[in-house]
């Protein structure tokens, strides 16, 4: 067993009990290294199911012969092979849409618990810490690629982040390995090249050890960033209790512990908090945070982020995406009352208890509703509202039941939301954030 085989076991010994083990073939030196090494530990070692999955682009001409040149290796190795197709979109940044294609191809591959395994090394890890140095990111940039990350139902895991590109190339050539060659690697215009083929050897003409002294560097902000999680953590702690609202299931926080924090906990437990919904605004763009938390009270404040907004309403932020910021949904009439009634991109309505008598339908305010209530004669709508303290982006998506013209009821909120003899109410499964479904 080589150098190369005993480093890749030891990497991988935490998912030695994973379903399955999925490379991603690219056809590429590292990807080919790190298939054939796993392939040659699978004949001595108890490994998971191993196979590999390739994903045309089609977008260079020299891409179509791959799909073949991949299955030759992995008949080759008796490794099963998934050729996955897809569509990139042609915007503003190729490189990324490729790459979210890419992604989100491969983690529909993985099964629960499954990994994706990736052939990045720490030449590639030195590439991206000066990479994002350049383009001014933070400490969580700076900790480059993580040895694994969440993907799917499964794990991402880059085994190989400790090797170098040049012990791969030596892999490569003594075991008489054939892989293909992107055209696209050598065009020096795109960054990365740029930084690959012209930088990186500048730099190891002076410094011979800069990829893996940069990989340290990686490695050293990666545990400081840890360090800033747990910080992070900790002030989310009071900021997270329950809205007065818990059929809303929307991510949200409290301002108030926030607001006791200063201007730098603040942001980093907001980045903690977002990392999971959204990707992170740059410096420049935080200032949206600021004019969010220090609008007046009484305003509307919004701060647009890449994937979704933050709002602050009633005390608190919210996280709003996906369906949630489509506009508000038809009216409709509930010819079957006694079931579930799908609302186009605003969740599940559902009648509890006894039906109300009548044609019912499901509208959404325009303004100048009235609610009769039992006891309390008729209120304007938009004062029980206010009482009620509901946050003003959910008003626009609240069912309200009307029969004959006359509203009956207004979806979750109690006293408003059926019979005043509590025969029947009226509930609301919101849509969430991902897909504006329930």
């Amino acid at each position: 067993m080589t150098s190369l085989h005993s480093r890749l076991l030891n990497a991988l010994a935490p998912w030695r009990d994973a379903p399955a083990w999925h490379v991603a073939f690219s056809g590429g030196l590292d990807s080919t290294v790190l298939l054939h090494l796993l392939a040659v530990l699978a004949r001595t070692e108890h490994l998971p199911p191993l196979s590999a999955i390739h994903v045309h682009h089609g977008l260079l001409a020299a891409a179509d012969a791959w799909p073949k040149h991949c299955r030759q290796v992995c008949a080759g190795l008796g490794v099963p092979l998934q050729v996955r197709h897809v569509q990139v979109d042609q915007g503003a940044s190729l490189e990324r849409a490729a790459r979210e294609a890419r992604y989100a191809a491969l983690s529909a591959c993985l099964g629960a618990g499954e990994l994706l395994l990736v052939a990045q090394h720490r030449d590639d890890q030195a590439e991206t810490l000066l990479f994002r140095l350049l383009r001014g990111a933070g400490v969580r940039g700076l900790a480059g690629m993580p040895v694994s990350r969440a993907l799917g139902r499964g794990t991402l895991v880059r085994p190989l982040l400790d090797c170098s590109r040049v012990e791969l190339e030596a892999y490569a050539r003594e075991h008489g390995l054939r892989w293909v060659e992107d055209p696209s690697n050598g065009d020096t215009r795109l960054a990365r090249n740029h930084l690959r083929r012209l930088i990186m050897p500048r730099l190891h003409e002076h410094w011979p050890q800069a990829a893996s002294t940069l990989a340290r560097s990686a490695a050293h902000l990666r545990e400081a960033q840890t360090l800033l999680d747990e910080l992070a953590v900790q002030d989310l702690a009071a900021a997270q209790s329950a809205s007065l609202f818990p059929w809303l299931t929307l991510p949200s926080l409290e301002l108030a512990p926030l607001l006791r924090l200063s201007p730098a906990h603040q942001r980093n437990a907001l980045r903690h908090w977002l990392a999971a919904l959204t990707p992170l605004p740059d410096s420049a763009h935080w200032s949206g945070w600021e004019d969010l938390r220090d609008a007046a009270v009484g305003a509307q404040p919004i701060w647009r982020l890449g994937q979704g907004e933050l709002h602050r309403a009633g005390g608190r932020l919210w996280w709003l995406s996906g369906g949630w910021l489509r506009k508000s949904p038809a009216p409709l009439v509930w010819n079957e009352p006694h079931g579930a009634l799908q609302l186009p991109g605003n969740g599940v309505l559902r009648l509890a208890g006894a039906v109300p008598a009548g044609e019912l339908e499901v509208r959404y305010r325009q303004g100048g509703e009235v609610l009769r209530l039992g006891g309390r004669g008729s209120r304007d709508l938009k004062r029980l509202l206010n009482e009620a303290g509901l946050p003003v982006f959910v008003r626009g998506r609240l069912p309200l039941l009307y029969r004959a013209g006359e509203l009956l009821a207004v979806a979750n909120l109690p006293g408003l939301n059926g019979a005043a003899e509590g025969t029947w109410q009226l509930l609301w499964q919101v849509p969430t954030n991902d897909q504006g479904l329930s």
